[in-house]
């Protein structure tokens, strides 16, 4: 069998219906559409979220509280596990770049403190977990938040 050779089985496809070409074709004069009303003429749409003149659901739910994403701080989450694989002395935004645990060095990172931590590191980022600091700290490493 070949790719090629394919073909849909009999009766899977129709032919597309080709409104509007005449009154001999069955479509003809009016298309479909009807005689009147909006949706006869051009240019109607019909949106998912019309509800025919009805009060739309969001006018109808209530609007409560504040949300404050534009000043939110998207941090990339990097764990301590991971970070004790790594064979260096200092951990910067540019060290977890390169071995791939974070996607941008100057977007903020924040350093959580999932797994065991023995190595003795100097751990730079923007932000720590508390249990995270304590690992490394206790391991005899330094944290630096930038």
């Amino acid at each position: 069998m070949k790719l090629g050779a394919l073909k849909p089985s009999i009766g899977a496809t129709h032919s597309k219906k080709r409104v509007g070409r005449g009154q001999g074709s069955g479509w003809g004069k009016d298309a479909g559409r009807g005689e009147n009303g909006y949706h006869s003429r051009s240019g109607s749409k019909h949106r998912p979220w019309f509800e025919g003149g009805q009060m739309p659901l969001y006018r109808r739910l209530p609007k409560r509280g504040f949300s404050n994403y534009i000043f939110k701080k998207e941090f990339q989450l990097v764990n301590l596990a991971d970070i004790e694989k790594l064979n260096v002395d200092t951990v910067d935004p540019n060290v977890l770049v390169e071995n791939g645990l974070v996607k941008y060095a100057l977007r903020p990172i924040k350093i959580l403190g999932d797994g065991d931590f023995t190595k003795k590191m100097n751990v730079s980022a923007n932000a720590f977990s508390a249990s995270a600091k304590e690992k490394i700290e206790k391991a005899g490493g330094s944290v630096i938040e930038q």
